[in-house]
């Protein structure tokens, strides 16, 4: 009898029809040269995505600057062609000059859409209680990006589609949908544990309405971090040529998906989401959010493969053993793949793969070794 999965009986002929490797693998002996197939392959990834059209460099405003935990603080903002203002929080050490190695920033799902570039950073003392617990459950207790801002970086951190101010929000749906619900007392954490719950909830039917505006979800946050992405390459303080990005579960989901659709990412972490598109479909779909999926993808590329498209540039993925959200053989046959890959085009070094004992984290250990692994990359 069949291991049980996600679509029964169904499920076994599902998987099959994929080829293995996929279309576009680099793994398939007809692609010998990296750099045609990359070419071919990112096209093709692009073209999946279903993006919104892209309207440019966002122009930010300031909305407040201080210093705080020897960190240069600004509280930024922009407006894009579609939903609420982003806000956004750029951090560097008081005393830096010059051009500044930097992180695009990419905050987690967790379950949490009242809350984004909150979760990983932190610019008061008294920071929302609720963001104190998120930060000990899944950081260590850190806020990661201002971490990784006091070594040195200039760190981006922005507020995703669906999340923190670009959420959308109960008045602006019709009754039906929102059942009664309103903002009352927004910050109170009762207020926020239902939004939470009804976003969950109203997951679904944004992906629906998507697919009929002729988008994917994927496309509307890739178009959303590239746009952060060019307001933090046009820094007068950032190298643009010296970027990576990070991020920890929808965060890292976040990282594969813009270091597979942009060049500019020249080192990439991904931390607690790499797996296969196997994993998803057979094992673990429920664990995960509508997020992730991109219609005809899996023929083309596996999902590890996504993060394979900046290869021969440097990547980290960090895993744990005891993640809920994925299965242990398909975690490190997403390792197999990737080593495969950068083993066919010679740049074995520039990748590389940790597992952790524990759950779902990006902990102190781990963020040691990203930091560690970024500097090698964009500081020596």
């Amino acid at each position: 009898m069949p291991y049980p999965n996600m679509l029964g009986s169904y499920g076994e002929w599902a998987a099959s029809l994929a080829p293995d490797p996929p279309r576009l693998s680099f793994r398939r002996p007809e692609f010998k040269n990296l750099d045609p197939w990359r070419k071919l392959a990112r096209e093709r990834f692009r073209s999946l995505l279903l993006q919104p059209p892209n309207s440019g460099p966002p122009k930010a405003t300031v909305q407040h600057q201080f210093e705080f935990d020897g960190l240069v603080v600004e509280h930024l903002s922009w407006q894009l062609p579609y939903g609420p203002p982003t806000e956004a929080v750029f951090l560097k050490p008081v005393q830096s000059r010059g051009k500044l190695p930097a992180i695009l920033g990419l905050h987690d799902h967790g379950g949490n859409k009242y809350f984004g570039y909150r979760k990983i950073t932190r610019i008061s003392a008294e920071p929302h209680p609720m963001m104190l617990k998120h930060q000990a459950q899944y950081y260590g207790g850190l806020a990661w990006a201002n971490e990784a801002a006091r070594r040195g970086y200039a760190v981006l951190v922005h507020d995703t589609f669906t999340f923190g101010s670009r959420r959308i929000r109960y008045a602006d749906l019709p009754e039906i949908i929102r059942r009664g619900l309103t903002e009352n007392d927004p910050e109170q954490q009762e207020e926020i544990d239902r939004y939470n719950r009804f976003a969950a909830d109203h997951e679904h039917l944004i992906a629906k309405s998507l697919t009929c505006a002729g988008l994917t979800w994927p496309g509307i946050f890739v178009n959303d971090d590239q746009r952060a992405l060019d307001y933090l390459c046009s820094r007068p303080d950032v190298d643009p040529a010296r970027v990576a990005c990070c991020g920890l579960s929808g965060g890292g989901l976040r990282t594969i998906y813009l270091t597979g659709a942009d060049e500019r990412i020249q080192c990439a972490c991904v931390v607690g989401m790499m797996t296969t598109w196997r994993d998803y479909l057979l094992n673990k779909c429920y664990t995960h959010t509508w997020m992730i999926y991109v219609p005809a993808l899996p023929l083309e590329l596996d999902y590890p493969e996504i993060l394979a498209l900046a290869c021969p540039k440097p990547v980290l993925v960090l895993n744990n053993r005891q993640d809920r959200l994925f299965t242990m053989a398909e975690m490190e046959r997403a390792d197999q793949i990737l080593a495969a890959i950068y083993r066919k085009a010679r740049a074995s070094s520039n990748y590389k793969c940790i597992f952790y004992d524990g759950p779902h984290k990006f902990d102190a250990e781990m963020q040691k070794d990203a930091f560690e692994w970024m500097d090698r990359w964009l500081k020596s």
